[in-house]
């Protein structure tokens, strides 16, 4: 069988930052798989969509059940690589299956925002998870790019690299939240004042120990 499984990046979420790449493979697919916003912003009349939710099987069933009539066109925020269902199709399907279109992540994006190089950042998440305490610690010239949650938000992960990871309370941060949409913020502060602010959530954290 020939079909794939094209996996394209869709950005995060404002349409200027969709590829032209990925914009085209969406377009020519019979068979949509994406979350809800995303079928709504890209979906056509006649195409067969499938939405993903926190059912993850439900998505990948679908995937299976077309994949023999065609290809199948997955549609993930940001860029595949980064912290996406692209790990769950690898582990189920065969990755010679597999396309992948990159674009551009929120982290990228957060980096791009504040006209920061981010070679040499460490960057994890805490989205629905949590990195290893030793990955977070504090050493000389340290830039963490962090995405977040509900849970572990802004002031939450302030509050973990203040009390368990050495970081200094006068440490800049960088709040990035809503990127590329038109109600976008992005709000320069210290650890010490983000911990004991409003909690920011489902954001991306760029963590330093000077302003640059």
């Amino acid at each position: 069988m020939n079909n794939k499984i094209i996996v394209a990046g869709i950005g995060p979420g404002g349409e200027d930052y969709i590829t032209p790449a990925a914009l085209k493979k969406i377009r020519a697919a019979k068979f949509l798989v994406g979350g809800r916003r995303a079928l709504e912003q890209f979906a056509a009349a006649n195409q067969i969509p499938c939405a993903v939710t926190r059912d993850l099987d439900t998505p990948i069933d679908f995937i299976r059940d077309k994949l023999t009539l065609g290809n199948v066109v997955v549609m993930v925020s940001g860029d595949p690589g980064y912290y996406s269902l692209l790990d769950r199709l690898r582990q189920t399907f065969p990755p010679e299956s597999i396309e992948v279109v990159p674009s551009i992540s929120a982290m990228q994006l957060a980096f791009a925002k504040i006209a920061l190089p981010w070679h040499d950042a460490t960057l994890l998440s805490f989205h629905g998870r949590e990195p290893a305490r030793a990955a977070l610690e504090y050493s000389a010239g340290k830039i963490l790019g962090l995405l977040t949650d509900a849970e572990h938000n802004s002031a939450t992960i302030a509050r973990l690299l203040l009390d368990k990871c050495g970081w200094d309370k006068n440490s800049v941060v960088t709040i990035c939240a809503r990127l590329s949409y038109a109600d976008e913020s992005i709000v320069t502060t210290t650890l010490d004042d983000a911990a004991q602010a409003e909690p920011v959530k489902h954001c991306v954290l760029i963590v330093r120990e000077v302003r640059s």
